[in-house]
């Protein structure tokens, strides 16, 4: 491990915007599950940034919507180290990094506590045999719809056109209400979402995979009630 990384590691410990349980923790009774608004002291809306890299997203939504709650997750501290340490200089109550696995969700929020969820550039698994980790596989929007709020939205942005495909086939064939969607949100000039600062924000990983002429896809939906 790099010297840097070490270092983030241990100042993670100790900054109080960073949740790290173990598995155990986050398995059995997690303290925050059901009580995320008492972390944070307030009853605003909680929003997740699933994969949040290096925190760019959950930043940047947690400055411009002071009216919600943002975590971001995501099993590499070492990353997200970057957001926390900016939340922290622009003394930002409304956002925080829980180092966790995606897979592990539903044991570290109750059901109906999550108002949105954003999914930023993940691995789209491309490979069958990873079907299992694609985060918009059955399995894990079943996870994300015991924890969402009734009309609770989820956001899909990737540069990944085999995902965005596969996404959008799940959810017609699964009865899912897809809100919005769209194969090159950077291209089509014309193109004006519906949904805030969706243009606006950009992770490393967003500019990256523009910077080799990826084209950027977006996908708003909600799930159908069980």
């Amino acid at each position: 491990m790099g010297k840097n990384k070490a270092a983030r590691f241990r100042e993670n410990i100790i900054l109080p915007n960073v949740i790290q349980p173990t598995r155990d923790q986050a398995i059995n009774n997690f303290e925050y599950k059901g009580k995320w608004n008492e972390f944070f002291g307030n009853d605003k809306p909680i929003v997740l940034e699933l994969g949040c890299g290096k925190g760019e997203y959950s930043v940047g939504l947690a400055k411009a919507f002071p009216e919600k709650n943002f975590i971001g997750i995501d099993i590499k501290g070492a990353r997200f180290w970057f957001g926390a340490k900016e939340a922290i200089e622009y003394d930002l109550k409304n956002v925080a990094f829980l180092r966790t696995q995606i897979e592990l969700i539903d044991n570290l929020f109750a059901e109906n506590e999550v108002s949105e969820i954003w999914i930023t550039f993940p691995d789209p698994q491309i490979k069958y045999r990873r079907t299992k980790h694609r985060l918009t596989n059955p399995e894990f929007l079943a996870k994300y719809r015991h924890i969402l709020k009734q009309d609770g939205i989820i956001h899909l942005k990737t540069d990944s056109e085999y995902l965005h495909g596969y996404t959008l086939g799940l959810l017609q064939g699964l009865g899912h209400e897809i809100l919005t969607a769209h194969h090159d949100i950077y291209g089509a000039a014309e193109y004006q979402p519906d949904t805030p600062l969706l243009k606006d924000i950009r992770t490393y990983y967003e500019e990256l995979f523009s910077s080799k002429g990826k084209t950027i896809t977006y996908i708003k939906f909600k799930l159908k009630n069980e």
